[in-house]
C-alpha cells in the first residue's frame, strides 16, 4: 500500500471507491513480492504493479469489477499450458492476488493508517482474504489494524483479534509481511481463515562510516534501495550535509561511540547494514569491534588485501572470535571490476542484496534453476507453500575530536 498511498488517500478523501489489488502469496520466480499493490482508480487510472506487467490486464479488469460490486476476490495466477499466453505469467511463477474495494465506508480506519505509515510508526494491516469455515461473507474483507500499543477494527471475534494481534506484532517487530492461518474463532492450529499481514515498519537503516567520496555514492544507492542512510565521521570538516545530500542525516562523532549509542537506544536491528569506508585502524577497528558483536544484517569494510589482513589481526587482538570475524565482508562488495565511487557503490549494494536474498552474485546466464530465491527479505516475506498443483486463475589529515 505504501507505493500507492498518496493516490489512495486522494480518492478516499473524495469518497470515490477504488479497486486495490495486493499480492498475498508468491512462489517460484514470481515477479513481485508479497505486499506489492496495484490501485485502479474510479477513472480507470492504474498506480503501482502486482506483476511487473505479466498479469495486470486480468487484475485490472477484476479490480474494476470489485470496485463496482464491493465483493472482494482472491485469484491465483500461474502457468499452465492453457493459460500461459492468455494470462501472461510466463516467468514460471505463481501469484495469489487479493482484490478489494477501498472507500470511506468499507475502510473507515484508512486515514489513521495512512497518517501512521507516513509518520514511520510501525503499523500492520491484517486482512481476511479467505475463509473456508462458517460464513465466508462474514469474515472475508474484514480488517484489524495493529500497532505496538493498540488495535482498531476487528476480524470477527475477540479471541481471534487477540491471537492475531500478538502474531502481527511479532511480524511487525521483524519487518516481515506474510500470511497467517487460524481456526474460525482464533484457534492457532486451525486452518479456516487465511489472513494477510501487511507490515509497514520504519525503513531499514544503512550506516556509512567515513566521509569520503565513496561514501557519497554509497549513500546515494542506499537511499535508492530504500534505506534510511546515516553518514558518520569524527572529522567535522568532512562530515557535512552539503557533501552528502542523499543521506538522511550526517553525524559528527567517533564511529564506535556513535554505533554503540545507537545500539543501546534500540535504533539498529537485524535489518541494519553497516559499511565501514574509513580503512584507518583508529576508526575501523573500534567500530568493527562493536558492529560484529551486534545482530546486524551486514557488516562490510573497505580496504586492500593487506589492510584486510592487518585489520583481522587487530580485531583478534581486541578479542573478537573467529565466528564473529566470519560475519565481516572485507574487502566489501562483489567482484565487478569497479573503479569509480559509483561503480564501487553498485558493487557494495550488489553484495548487500545478494546477502539479503541468498544470491550467489554469479551471472544469471551461467546459473541453472530459478532466478528468484526463497530466502525471505525483511518486510517482503515469501508466504506458505503453494497448493499441490498450480491451478488456473480462480483463484588527509585534520584535527580530530578526542575519542570517547
Amino acid at each position: 500500500m505504501r507505493d500507492v498511498l498518496d493516490e489512495l488517500a486522494h480518492w478516499w478523501r473524495a469518497g470515490e471507491p477504488v479497486g486495490l489489488a495486493t499480492v498475498v502469496g508468491t512462489w517460484r520466480s514470481a515477479p513481485r513480492p508479497a505486499g506489492a499493490t496495484m490501485l485502479v482508480g474510479p477513472d480507470g487510472t492504474v498506480v503501482g504493479s502486482v506483476s511487473g506487467g505479466c498479469v495486470e490486464g486480468a487484475v485490472y479488469d477484476l479490480a474494476r469489477e470489485v470496485a463496482r460490486t464491493g465483493v472482494p476476490a482472491l485469484r491465483r495466477y500461474g502457468v499452465t499450458d492453457d493459460d500461459a499466453f492468455a494470462i501472461g505469467l510466463t516467468c514460471g511463477g505463481i501469484l495469489d492476488v487479493y482484490v478489494e474495494r477501498v472507500d470511506p465506508t468499507g475502510f473507515p480506519q484508512f486515514a489513521e493508517v495512512a497518517s501512521a505509515i507516513r509518520a514511520g510508526r510501525p503499523t500492520a494491516v491484517v486482512s481476511c482474504v479467505e475463509s473456508t469455515g462458517g460464513d465466508p461473507a462474514d469474515r472475508v474483507g474484514r480488517r484489524l489494524v495493529v500497532w505496538p500499543d493498540r488495535t482498531i477494527g476487528s476480524l470477527g471475534t475477540d479471541r481471534l483479534d487477540a491471537a492475531v494481534a500478538d502474531d502481527a506484532r511479532g511480524l511487525l517487530a521483524l519487518g516481515r509481511t506474510g500470511t497467517l492461518r487460524y481456526g474460525y474463532d482464533g484457534q492457532r492450529r486451525g486452518d479456516d481463515l487465511r489472513l494477510f499481514v501487511a507490515t509497514y515498519a520504519a525503513p531499514p537503516r544503512m550506516v556509512v562510516f567515513g566521509a569520503i567520496d565513496f561514501a557519497a555514492a554509497v549513500a546515494r544507492i542506499g537511499t535508492f534501495l530504500g534505506y534510511r542512510v546515516t553518514v558518520c565521521d569524527a572529522r567535522a570538516v568532512f562530515a557535512t550535509a552539503r557533501r552528502f545530500p542523499d543521506a538522511d542525516e550526517v553525524v559528527v562523532d567517533w564511529p564506535h561511540r556513535y554505533l554503540r549509542a545507537e545500539a543501546e537506544a534500540g535504533r539498529v536491528d537485524g535489518r541494519t547494514v553497516v559499511c565501514v569506508l574509513t580503512h584507518d585502524p583508529k576508526f575501523d577497528v573500534p567500530v568493527l569491534e562493536v558492529a560484529l558483536r551486534l545482530p546486524l544484517a551486514y557488516v562490510g569494510a573497505m580496504g586492500s588485501r593487506r589492510t584486510h589482513l592487518d585489520r583481522l589481526a587487530r580485531l583478534r587482538a581486541v578479542g573478537l572470535t573467529e565466528a564473529e570475524l566470519e560475519r565481516l565482508s572485507s574487502p566489501l562488495g562483489l567482484d565487478l571490476g569497479a573503479r569509480t565511487p559509483e561503480e564501487t557503490a553498485v558493487s557494495i549494494a550488489a553484495e548487500i542484496v545478494a546477502g539479503r536474498w541468498g544470491g550467489s552474485g554469479g551471472r544469471l546466464s551461467a546459473l541453472d534453476g530459478r532466478i528468484h530465491h526463497d530466502t525471505p527479505a525483511p518486510g517482503e516475506g515469501r508466504t506458505e507453500p503453494p497448493d499441490e498443483v498450480p491451478v488456473p486463475p480462480t483463484a588527509a589529515v585534520n584535527p580530530l575530536p578526542a575519542p570517547g
